[in-house]
């Protein structure tokens, strides 16, 4: 297939470019016409040859652009991904994630409407579920958002299976459980965690500051999501939205103690009132019993060779 890939230089969309390729897909990235991180621009650089194009989601006429071309599918991540980052400034992040998305699916919608039959993976989140019980999450379980990110991410669902409805456009969801891995930038816990330890560690102070330790989250290796989108746009059902989740429940406060054993620094975490979510999740585990059904998927990669290949990753 014909495959362009938004965000092709994020965090995630650096890993599926490549697993794309190697299933046989003749990729295209949409990235933002210039970095704004160290990160972003290593990671645009490991795109090597691979064909790029411009994508400004708060642009129409760059939308416009972007999928002017006969895509077979279209896999949207590009977005904020950042919880803080959207609750610092969560009129962009309504922008961005709702209001981009909803342009980039008419556009697409309009295609399917003119002859064309694009496929739209759009990446949402897990975070869409809000507080509940402490149990796993489902698909069909109530979204009561708690956060400008996950309610923007919501709304850019909304939009989708509108399109879906209006067009007849081909509309897969994906929700996301937490995922880390190696290249990870200091917004997420883990790599937060992780340099908090390790200047601990070199200067041998005994406490690091920390947010809420009593959340439980998973904690899904980046390169299973990843195979997880590679086969929702090859096996995944239209209107149908799907968890990608390893199921395993793991308390911050334990993720922080593996992490700080990986790193032979034993320190003790102390809340800080400026790390505080003003409203946090208490649980978020999901199952993800529909996709593997529906696309033979499986979670790999164990926490443990995880936190090996992340800490190896930085030590490097």
């Amino acid at each position: 297939m014909k495959v362009l890939v938004t965000g092709a230089d994020g965090f995630v969309g650096s890993l599926l470019v490549n697993r794309l390729a190697e299933h046989g897909h003749e990729i295209t990235g949409a990235v933002r016409p210039s970095p704004t991180t160290s990160e972003e621009l290593a990671r645009r650089e490991a795109l090597g040859d691979m064909p790029t194009i411009a994508l400004e989601l708060q642009d129409p006429d760059s939308i416009d652009r972007t999928i002017r071309q006969n895509w077979d599918a279209v896999i949207h991540m590009a977005a904020v991904s950042s919880g803080s980052q959207a609750q610092k400034d969560p009129m962009k992040a309504w922008e961005i994630n709702a209001l981009g998305t909803a342009r980039l699916a008419h556009g697409l919608g309009q295609a399917k409407v003119a002859g064309g039959d694009p496929l739209f993976l759009f990446v949402s989140t897990a975070e869409v579920y809000g507080a509940g019980s402490e149990k796993m999450r489902l698909e069909t379980d109530p979204v009561r958002p708690v956060s400008p990110y996950a309610a923007s991410k919501l709304a850019a669902e909304v939009a989708c299976m509108e399109v879906h409805r209006r067009t007849g456009l081909r509309v897969v969801v994906a929700r996301p459980f937490p995922h880390i891995g190696p290249g990870q930038d200091t917004r997420f816990v883990v790599p937060a965690f992780l340099e908090r330890i390790r200047f601990a560690k070199e200067i041998n102070a005994p406490v690091v500051k920390v947010g809420r330790m009593d959340p439980v989250r998973e904690f899904i290796h980046v390169a299973d999501v990843v195979q997880a989108y590679t086969l929702l746009i090859e096996l995944g059902t239209p209107s149908e939205i799907y968890n990608a989740a390893c199921g395993r429940a793991t308390s911050v406060r334990d993720l922080f103690f593996m992490l700080s054993d990986a790193l032979e620094h034993r320190v003790i975490p102390e809340e800080d009132p400026d790390l505080i979510r003003p409203v946090d999740i208490p649980y978020l585990v999901g199952d993800s019993t529909k996709l593997r059904d529906q696309t033979g998927w499986e979670p790999a990669i164990s926490l443990e060779q995880t936190i090996r290949e992340i800490v190896d990753a930085e030590a490097n």
